[in-house]
């Protein structure tokens, strides 16, 4: 049994949004110290990971620890239904989340059937990584919006003192250089030079979520998974993308 509160429902809008962009179904397990997700998306290249600590929370009543399943896109459908000014109560209810949106003098109620999912402890790449970069959010939604006009697919490649994006296709080409400069790009460090080509839309879809203002961390090694992660409020989201190697 759990009872948790939201003063800002807008607050689970925006993490379920962020988590959906990837996968369409998923177990959350909610214990003492918060709310966790992983999951790999279909195609099985990509993985979310999610936390949500206790302390977001106005209210967080948790008896033992629960793992619910849920169709994902359907909750996504009913928090894209959020009102300005409204809390959000979740509970478990015969086999079903309640979602209890009220504002003002009026509430409203869902009840969404939770799904069976053959639960995988999904285990996050384990790698070394030889670069880290915190880039700001919103200039890499541009870059990647930039490199789609052309190619399928961007590198990246973090060096001591640069960070690098380029893309190839078709039509032409595709390079940013950065040296870091606290705006756009806000740190590099680099042990050793790292670079490797990854799916664009799958990044775009990882990105396109992150709160204006926030920057997102990257972590790379070269031809090895992507980890990218930023935050929304207290919590927490990481994805893992597997890089794109030509046969």
């Amino acid at each position: 049994m759990f009872e948790l509160k939201l003063d800002d429902a807008r607050y689970w809008r925006d993490c379920v949004e962020a988590i959906v962009s990837l996968v369409d179904e998923g177990v959350f397990t909610i214990s003492k110290e918060g709310i966790t997700l992983k999951a790999m998306d279909p195609s099985g290249i990509s993985m979310v990971s999610f936390f949500m600590p206790s302390k977001a929370f106005s209210n967080y009543d948790v008896e033992k620890t629960a793992s619910i399943g849920v169709n994902l896109d359907n909750l996504s459908k009913i928090m894209s239904r959020t009102r300005d000014n409204e809390s959000l109560v979740m509970k478990d209810s015969d086999n079903k989340l309640l979602l209890e949106f009220a504002g003002g003098k009026s509430k409203r109620r869902y009840k969404l059937q939770l799904i069976d999912i053959k639960s995988k402890d999904e285990k996050e790449p384990k790698v070394e990584f030889d670069a880290n970069v915190e880039v700001d959010g919103e200039h890499l939604k541009n870059v990647l919006k930039d490199a789609s006009l052309i190619s399928s697919y961007i590198a990246f490649k973090a060096t001591k003192d640069q960070f690098a994006i380029t893309a190839k296709g078709d039509s032409g080409e595709l390079e940013e250089v950065h040296d870091v400069d606290g705006a756009e790009v806000k740190k590099v460090e680099a042990s050793k030079d790292a670079s490797a080509v990854f799916n664009l839309e799958f990044l775009e879809n990882m990105v396109k979520s992150s709160p204006v203002g926030n920057p997102v961390q990257l972590s790379l090694k070269t031809n090895q998974p992507l980890k990218l992660g930023y935050s929304i409020g207290d919590a927490t989201i990481v994805y893992y993308l597997a890089p794109y190697v030509e046969e």
